[in-house]
């Protein structure tokens, strides 16, 4: 990037190469994110119902594997090279690579905790974005920033705290998926003024197909899926390809210290999908972790405006 959303000299990893400048329109940002993110839940939800029936790897696996067919399908045709052509294909296949890990994760969590208190483990994301992006971004801080940031390690450690009856194991996969996540927007970011959404969109389904698709003959299912879970199947692909797809694009509108908070919007969803599914609602104490996260990123969102 030539300059930074704070006008700050870009990173260094940006400057040889061709620079498309970033639109500013918060608004459109937070809602092009606000719809990913809902996406993302009704993904998790799907995740977590299908892995009572078979494991992660193969749960994963299909949406990857979905996700690369429907694009080859309805976007391959019109596009062709666009889906391809990168000027920083490295970093562009280590999204990709974080974001597999991240998947992974999240199935592992979810196969093991409600889906409230794993989405809000996940809201770690976030918080790291807010700050590593200094560093890697060149985006300010400042204090409402730090006070931010602890605040919402403080209501995960609510959430996950000893006696609060949650998994332990699922607790360190869900803190896995937030590490990865939040490399994955900061590449994201760092990407979004040289490389087309769409390109990003494919490579992300690209890199995950083969990473899933090397281990699939060791997890595939014996069991045919029902008519229902085909099509359970079927919408992980369709809703993590659009929801990414959505993402993407909000980051071409917003900065990512301003972006990364609203992600507790998916909070909402999920509390409500592990309700209405599920029939699972947090205890107290883990409410009250969830509205502490939430408001650590509402302290960064205002702090960003």
């Amino acid at each position: 990037m030539s300059d930074s959303p704070s006008g700050q000299p870009a990173s260094p990893l940006s400057t040889p190469h061709t620079i498309t400048p970033l639109q500013h329109n918060a608004l459109k940002g937070f809602l092009l994110a606000a719809a990913g993110l809902f996406l993302f839940a009704c993904m998790d939800s799907t995740t977590k119902y299908l892995t009572t029936h078979y494991n992660v790897p193969f749960v994963v696996a299909m949406r990857y594997i979905v996700h690369f067919v429907l694009m080859l399908i309805i976007l391959a045709p019109r596009h062709s090279t666009q889906l391809i052509h990168t000027q920083r294909t490295g970093l562009v296949i280590a999204r990709g690579l974080v974001l597999t890990i991240a998947s992974l994760c999240m199935g592992m969590a979810l196969s093991r905790m409600p889906l409230a208190e794993t989405t809000a483990i996940n809201f770690l994301a976030p918080t790291l974005v807010a700050l590593l992006a200094g560093s890697m971004l060149n985006e300010k801080i400042g204090g409402w920033g730090w006070a931010a940031i602890i605040t919402g390690f403080m209501g995960v450690l609510l959430i996950a705290r000893p006696g609060g009856g949650l998994d332990t194991i699922g607790i360190l996969f869900a803190l896995g998926a937030a590490a990865a996540n939040a490399t994955y927007q900061l590449l994201s970011r760092l990407l979004a003024s040289t490389e087309k959404a769409i390109t990003l969109l494919f490579y992300t389904a690209l890199v995950g197909s083969i990473a899933f698709g090397i281990a699939l003959p060791w997890f595939w299912e014996n069991d045919a899926p029902s008519k229902l879970e085909v099509i359970l199947l079927l919408s992980m692909g369709i809703s993590g390809g659009l929801g990414h797809y959505l993402f993407t694009l909000a980051y071409r509108h917003a900065p990512a210290s301003m972006l990364a908070p609203t992600t507790y919007l998916q909070l909402i969803w999920a509390g409500l999908l592990g309700w209405l599914v599920f029939g699972t609602v947090p205890d107290s104490m883990s409410l009250l972790g969830m509205a502490v996260v939430a408001a650590s990123g509402l302290i960064i969102a205002l702090k960003s405006r």
